[in-house]
């Protein structure tokens, strides 16, 4: 994912020659990797005298084009650009890649709208409540941060509603589904050990 970004900025900064673009290792630099909050790697940080105006957490390719043009589109003398010219064929992210690896990036995957410390929907709650009673450890994708994933995972997953789980890649279903596992004792028999907190 950060080489496909790489490749992204090094064609971004040829069309934008009057912008300086740095490439900083995370690992290597953490001052700044906690200066700068990242969280999530690659991280694309634009800033102008010194004060952040946009960044994108994760390889959103096409949300990187995007926020580089209205960025950096006026001080290079080029006019702003529809978002299909800014973000050309090439620079498209294969959105099914993407999408399996967040399903992938916990072993216990859920998506959500809002987050786990903060539902912003009632079946979104639920389903949190309920993994947080099971003792589940989960990582969490909220899709209203992102029109791509939400509309791309009914389609991926052939499931038309959220919230949506994932155990080990694969879909568990949603709070109903869910529901009724824990009642049969199926859902914790599903989960790998390391993700029940002892």
């Amino acid at each position: 994912q950060c080489k496909q970004v790489e490749s992204v900025i090094d064609s971004l900064a040829k069309k934008y020659t009057k912008t300086p673009f740095f490439k900083v290792e995370a690992e290597a630099f953490e001052d700044i990797s906690e200066a700068y909050e990242i969280c999530a790697v690659p991280t694309v940080i634009l800033a102008q005298k010194a004060k952040i105006v946009g960044r994108v957490d994760g390889a959103n390719v096409a949300e990187v084009v995007k926020k580089v043009a209205e960025a950096c589109a006026a001080a290079n003398g080029i006019k702003s650009e529809p978002a299909s010219a800014v973000a050309p064929a090439e620079f498209q992210q294969d959105l099914n890649t993407r999408l399996k690896g967040l399903i992938e990036r916990a072993p216990v995957m859920v998506f959500i709208k809002g987050t786990a410390a903060q539902p912003r929907c009632g079946f979104s709650k639920k389903i949190v409540g309920m993994l947080n009673e099971q003792n589940i450890k989960y990582g969490y994708f909220d899709i209203l941060t992102d029109e791509q994933v939400r509309q791309g995972l009914k389609v991926y997953s052939d499931w038309p509603t959220f919230p949506q789980l994932y155990i080990s890649g694969e879909l568990v279903g949603g709070v109903d589904i869910v529901a009724e596992m824990i009642e049969t004792g199926e859902l914790i028999g599903m989960v790998p050990a390391e993700a029940v907190a002892k």
